[in-house]
């Protein structure tokens, strides 16, 4: 299959799995589970299955221990401070206001890869941008998103994850293109649960699993394996071979897979008004992505170079 399918299929894929992940988790939070407790769910598991894959398919290990610091900082922002900020600013808004406010994440990659990464800031990534987000803003319900009284902080919170998950995006890419990226992904994991841990061991020995129905197994099930191991192996993979502000990018998709499971589910109706606003958002994923900024023009990065010696 050609690469650049490759990659944005797996960025489909992410986009589909985070556009549920919304609503889904509001329905195990905080009933079932408190939002640090579900953060440590989610890593604990995440990182059993990378490690358990990682053993058996890759085997590739950090051949420069200096290295460890980034793969630290990676961890906390990509996983730790990713993750609690996130789960709980959206324990406390609501998923629509947590959705809009996401949409920064792409604003704040082409920032930090600028300055970071010395990205060229173009017209058509800007002019992209601007009109994805338009769309998303539309779809996702214009007005009916507030920022009120009972959820200022939980819209404070999300909006920092928005930015930390950004700068993880631009951060961690020389390590996507120096080692496998589950390679990258298991340390940062494993160093992200010893962050998480104080966090969510409290919140995690009150949980109560005898209340848990079939449904909600399956949503937690959903969340850990699904919008966590899947969707971290997935960004890495396309992380590696991508420009940030593409994968950035394609957080504007988030709100039109929503909008599309929720049709398919009859809980919401397909309009003329909807279906221009998912053409708005492609327009602008797609001058976000087209020509070279569709995948980095560089050669090969260090890693690939290496197997194909081999």
């Amino acid at each position: 299959m050609n690469s650049n399918i490759k990659v944005h299929l797996a960025l489909f894929t992410v986009s589909l799995i985070y556009g549920a992940t919304f609503t889904i988790a509001k329905q195990v939070m905080p009933t079932y589970i408190q939002p640090f407790a579900f953060i440590l769910m989610r890593v604990s598991v995440a990182a059993i299955f990378i490690f358990i894959f990682h053993s058996i398919f890759i085997k590739t290990k950090i051949t420069d221990w200096r290295d460890m610091k980034q793969l630290f900082v990676s961890a906390l922002f990509g996983v730790a401070f990713n993750m609690l900020l996130f789960f709980k600013g959206l324990s406390i808004t609501t998923p629509i206001n947590g959705a809009v406010l996401m949409m920064n994440t792409p604003i704040f990659v082409v920032v930090f890869a600028a300055l970071y990464l010395k990205e060229k800031i173009t017209y058509q990534k800007v002019i992209g941008i601007l009109i994805a987000a338009f769309g998303a803003v539309l779809l996702m319900g214009g007005a009916s998103f507030n920022f009120s009284g009972q959820t200022i902080w939980g819209d404070v919170m999300v909006t920092a994850n928005a930015i930390i998950y950004a700068f993880y995006l631009v951060y961690a890419k020389s390590l996507m293109q120096k080692y496998h990226p589950l390679t990258v992904t298991m340390w940062s994991f494993l160093f992200g649960w010893l962050v998480v841990l104080p966090f969510g061991a409290g919140e995690f020995m009150e949980i109560n699993f005898n209340n848990f129905t079939p449904k909600i197994w399956l949503f937690v099930a959903f969340v850990t394996i699904g919008s966590t191991f899947l969707t971290y192996v997935l960004n890495a993979y396309a992380l590696r071979k991508a420009s940030s502000s593409l994968v950035g990018s394609y957080i504007y998709l988030q709100p039109v897979l929503a909008t599309l499971i929720a049709i398919l589910s009859g809980k919401d109706l397909l309009t003329l008004e909807k279906l221009i606003y998912v053409m708005v958002i492609f327009l602008g994923v797609f001058l976000v992505s087209w020509k070279k900024n569709l995948l980095e023009a560089s050669p090969q990065n260090t890693y690939s170079k290496k197997n194909a010696s081999k």
